[in-house]
């Protein structure tokens, strides 16, 4: 118990202190003041390996305490919750270990950086909430409140029978052929490139907003910038190297492109790149279906188009919503009509969530078996870009931690009953 605030508290210890620890720092600092609570998160301790900058972004953040060993971390006793925005590399190591020690836990995406390590990991979730822990995937688009509504309507049948799903996610910041070889542009750290950085949204989200999982994929990938100067210094997404430095290789996609099918009969095209100069935080996804379309642009993160096609056609036409009424997904805790939100409040969103599923004694979403579901579909995307395109069967197995419930207690949406064959009846083994 808080005595200043006189209610519950929970003790977050984070891993990580970079880009996404910014992010998820902002949003345990936030989230009291915007939401009613269960309990009030203490940012107790944060870890990180170098101890000048992880003093410095403790300060910054408003960490309690800070260790360099994140084992210590976990094993603190004022520590219930662990955050991890580490690189993938390190995600199943760290997760696994504070699930065994009854810590619930929130990773970043992508879960893991192989279906191995990401399987390791949904069963040590399934077994840590037979004990009562609970575990999270941080995609945290889900919680814009645009794509949250975009979901009520597809689970309401405001589209009918779905038929198309097109994604793409576009950035630049690595057009430069002289920007430095960050961490994110080697394997052995991110586990792949835009496929894993941002594709992991965009498939997540199709999954989400589709209510079911892709059953296979046809997939490119390049990579335009083969090799790249060694970073004199880097932080997150900023890096400096000099004019000398020597060079290094890339062993990452720097752009992916795949299609793929739903169960239902849905089909579905995906974009993910680094390298499309012009485009900072390009998020787009458009959804088809009998009845109806939404249509969401991360750039406009306030609004979402929806197309009624059951209307008189002298009325039909996509129209805007300014998501920003109270009654809107997420906008009780925040401001007045048309004020509008931005990218942080999605984390804020995301750890009120969890808060409260810890609370109420489930298990959140996305789970760790979510967080599997798009690993697969990233390794079927690597292994056909391996095989000329070939056609792959993503094969999923009976979730860990089971299948998500259906949203706004309706059934899940149907992508249509027109099921056709993936062409082969020999599914593939993948693993990137």
């Amino acid at each position: 118990m808080d005595s200043q605030h006189d209610s519950p508290t929970i003790g977050v210890g984070m891993v990580g202190y970079a880009f996404m620890g910014r992010a998820h720092s902002h949003a345990w600092r936030t989230v009291a003041c915007a939401f009613d609570l269960p309990r009030r998160p203490v940012m107790a301790a944060l870890a990180g390996r170098e101890r000048a900058a992880l003093e410095e972004a403790a300060r910054r953040q408003l960490w309690a305490a800070t260790d360099t060993d994140w084992r210590a971390l976990i094993a603190r006793p004022d520590v219930q919750l662990v955050d991890i925005c580490t690189p993938g590399s390190s995600h199943a190591e760290i997760a696994i270990a504070a699930l065994e020690a009854g810590k619930h836990v929130l990773c970043e995406k992508p879960l893991a950086n192989t279906v191995e390590e990401a399987e390791a990991m949904a069963a040590a979730a399934a077994e840590a909430s037979r004990r009562g822990v609970r575990s999270m995937v941080g995609f945290s688009y889900r919680r814009t409140p645009a794509l949250a509504l975009a979901r009520r309507l597809i689970a309401d049948g405001r589209l009918g029978s779905l038929r198309h799903v097109r994604a793409q996610y576009l950035q630049d910041w690595i057009v430069d052929p002289e920007f430095p070889l960050v961490w994110r542009l080697q394997r052995e750290h991110a586990g792949s490139g835009a496929l894993g950085d941002l594709g992991a949204h965009i498939v997540d989200l199709a999954q989400y907003l589709v209510g079911e999982p892709l059953t296979g994929v046809s997939a490119l990938t390049e990579t335009f910038v083969r090799e790249r100067p060694l970073p004199a210094a880097s932080s997150g997404l900023a890096a400096v190297a000099d004019g000398t430095a020597p060079r290094g290789p890339v062993t990452v996609d720097d752009a992916a492109l795949f299609t793929g099918r739903f169960p239902g009969g849905a089909i579905a095209s995906f974009e993910a790149t680094r390298v499309a100069a012009g485009r900072k935080n390009a998020l787009r996804i458009e959804i088809n279906g009998d009845r109806g379309s939404i249509a969401f642009d991360l750039e406009r993160l306030n609004e979402l188009d929806f197309h009624d096609h059951t209307e008189a056609s002298e009325t039909a036409g996509f129209r805007r919503i300014l998501v920003t009424e109270p009654d809107h997904p997420y906008l009780e805790g925040w401001w007045p009509p048309g004020h509008g939100l931005g990218y942080d409040h999605t984390f804020v969103h995301q750890v009120r969530d969890l808060l409260w599923a810890i609370d109420e004694g489930r298990d959140p979403e996305p789970s760790f078996a979510d967080g599997l579901r798009v690993q697969r579909v990233l390794a079927a995307v690597e292994h056909s870009a391996a095989n000329g395109s070939a056609w792959t069967p993503v094969v999923h197995e009976s979730a860990a931690q089971g299948d998500p419930p259906p949203a706004s207690g309706t059934d899940a949406p149907s992508s249509g009953t027109d099921a056709r064959s993936s062409g082969t009846d020999d599914p593939v083994a993948v693993a990137p």
